[in-house]
């Protein structure tokens, strides 16, 4: 593969490149941590595949995430803009972002995640139980979705009868990047229920999260868009970046040979490795230019779209030594599977204990997992944001 066979993958994201990027990653960064490509459009984008240069895009104060703030305005492009949910923690810049993470961070804080283990260990084990009455299972469907899923709408006070009304809208708003009407119809049907539910909650409030937005609501402390979209973002996103943590790090650890090695002593070194070499999401969320300004060796002209491929950063070798190669016993700090800045996704505590007690809880139960498909038949999904397996069957003994 050259650089204009890397360079065309990215741009057209078809199949070959989906399931495995990392070869046209690794072709990219050979040639340089800064590369300008095509949209779909035909509009130039710039992408960051160094992993030094990946964290200073996300600090950047030039790069924004605010499409209001570029020239011309580009907010009108975003889908999730066009039914009122745009108005979330990753689309807006300070001050906004400074207050309403503020608000939303207050549930994630290590503490309070860490008071969860124990619900999040009964819900793994009881997954495991039904688990265990198959010798094969689809592991998405049967214990990475319904994990995270109770866990992030039990976070938020959604009704346990109403969990899975909106697993469907949620792989929707992961369609490829220029098919914007799919993920409008979805964000639109999770607005319209979050509405209903947020209506309800103003009326009988509880302690969890989507009281808490709607009582700072009443308060004056974010309006009625930045409501609806931060309990849109905090449903959505909150439970994504667990399951693929768990599908991307089981596969990984079957297709490098390392299940058995997976000890209780290893799990929080493993999860962090795990989210380096196969990160759950392969895109930052696009920042833009706010001006005329270099990225390296390019002129970016305001207005611009910028993508940081934290999944590229995370096997750049000047950071990483031989960064394709699962390492249980590796430093993996500093990676970029959560992002890096402000940005960095306040869920991550989260995602972290969910991921630790479910390997932990997999591993002691069926400690002679295995793929039932051939790695090559694992098919990822088409989201240029998300990095996830669209099936994961197993075979339980």
């Amino acid at each position: 593969m050259d650089i204009d066979d890397a360079r065309r993958l990215w741009s057209t994201y078809d199949r070959r490149f989906r399931d495995d990027p990392y070869p046209a990653f690794a072709v990219l960064r050979r040639h340089g941590p800064v590369h300008r490509v095509s949209l779909r459009s035909g509009e130039p984008a710039w992408v960051v595949v160094g992993h030094a240069e990946a964290r200073a895009v996300l600090t950047d104060p030039r790069l924004v995430n605010d499409p209001d703030r570029v020239p011309g305005g580009r907010r009108s492009e975003d889908p999730l803009s066009a039914v009122g949910l745009g108005r979330h923690l990753l689309a807006v810049d300070p001050p906004d972002h400074t207050r309403l993470r503020r608000l939303v961070g207050a549930a994630f804080t290590p503490r309070r995640v860490e008071a969860l283990r124990p619900r999040v260990a009964e819900i793994v084990a009881a997954l495991l139980d039904g688990m265990a009455a198959h010798d094969e299972v689809e592991l998405l469907d049967a214990f990475a979705v319904p994990l995270a899923v109770t866990v992030i709408c039990e976070l938020l006070g959604v009704p346990a009868v109403e969990q899975g009304t909106f697993r469907g809208w949620v792989k929707d708003l992961s369609a490829p990047a220029g098919d914007p009407a799919v993920v409008r119809a979805s964000a639109a049907a999770i607005g319209g229920y979050l509405s209903e539910l947020i209506a309800a909650k103003r009326g009988r409030p509880g302690d969890d999260l989507l009281s808490v937005l709607a009582r700072a609501h009443a308060d004056g402390q974010l309006d009625e868009a930045e409501l609806m979209s931060n309990a849109f973002l905090m449903l959505v996103a909150g439970h994504e970046t667990t399951v693929n943590l768990i599908g991307n790090g089981t596969v990984a650890l079957l297709r490098h040979d390392a299940w058995a090695a997976l000890d209780e002593e290893r799990i929080p070194a493993a999860v962090e490795e795990l989210l380096r070499l196969d990160g759950p999401v392969e895109h930052a969320t696009v920042r833009w230019a706010s001006e005329d300004m270099k990225l390296g060796d390019h002129a970016v002209p305001a207005g611009s779209r910028v993508f940081a491929v934290l999944d590229a950063g995370n096997r750049d070798p000047d950071r990483f030594p031989d960064p394709d190669r699962l390492d249980l016993g590796r430093d993996s700090g500093g990676h970029l599977a959560f992002g890096h800045g402000i940005h960095y996704c306040v869920g991550a505590p989260l995602a972290r204990l969910e991921g630790a007690v479910a390997f932990r809880g997999l591993r002691e139960r069926f400690p002679r997992l295995s793929l039932a498909v051939a790695p090559e038949e694992l098919r990822a999904r088409p989201s240029l944001l998300l990095r996830s397996w669209t099936e994961v069957p197993v075979r339980l003994r």
